[in-house]
């Protein structure tokens, strides 16, 4: 967590990572955007629901695409969440830690492992190459979120309000290709239906 209590020398070190790793994907063509940190609670009336960064800007639309040069100014004087855009680089699935970690063995043991993010709120984003849709399998489950055009995510090293966001596998390990969406899609619907098999297995027993 970025703590207020922090020396200025901290904060300062902390503020350079974010800035490096805001460069170095809009280099790349990601769309990087800044977020809003976490504010510290200082009395009754102050917002206790703040989960995770958003756009520091209400037209954070029309900065998709801002050159890498202009994205260095936002990080150099503040310390902002690192969000990206998705829907046009990069899209993620969001899902619970569970299932992302049996889809994630299931990606390892396949041999095809994909970008993959965890956030201090026990979510995991699995990202991907932008995709139309996702299975009716995968969008009827309310714990897991397609994060496509019109959406945002963040990526480490940004803070949240109890943590900060972290690779599981870091976009090296695929030499920053991100995969298919729908060999991804399909690893998650295995893993949900792995995650079921107990279940139904006791309904069939019944």
């Amino acid at each position: 967590m970025l703590d207020a209590n922090w020396p200025d020398s901290w904060r300062s070190a902390f503020r350079i990572e974010l800035r490096a790793e805001a460069i170095g994907l809009a280099w790349r063509g990601w769309p990087v955007l800044p977020g809003a940190t976490p504010a510290p609670i200082t009395g009754e009336g102050d917002d206790l629901t703040w989960r995770r960064p958003v756009p520091v800007r209400d037209d954070w639309r029309e900065l998709v695409g801002t050159h890498a040069h202009e994205v260095a100014t936002w990080f150099s004087d503040r310390t902002h969440s690192l969000l990206v855009a998705t829907g046009t680089v990069v899209d993620a699935i969001e899902v619970d830690d569970e299932l992302g970690k049996r889809a994630a063995r299931l990606l390892r043991a396949l041999g095809h492992p994909a970008p993959i993010v965890a956030m201090p709120n026990g979510r995991w984003l699995f990202l991907t190459t932008p995709a139309d849709h996702i299975p009716a399998e995968l969008a009827e489950q309310a714990s897991v979120q397609w994060h496509g055009a019109g959406s945002y995510i963040p990526l480490p090293p940004s803070p949240f309000q109890h943590g900060v966001v972290h690779w599981r596998v870091k976009p090296e390990v695929c030499g920053w290709q991100l995969p298919d969406p729908a060999e991804v899609h399909d690893v998650l619907m295995r893993a949900l239906a792995d995650e079921h098999a107990p279940l139904l297995a006791e309904t069939t027993a019944a």
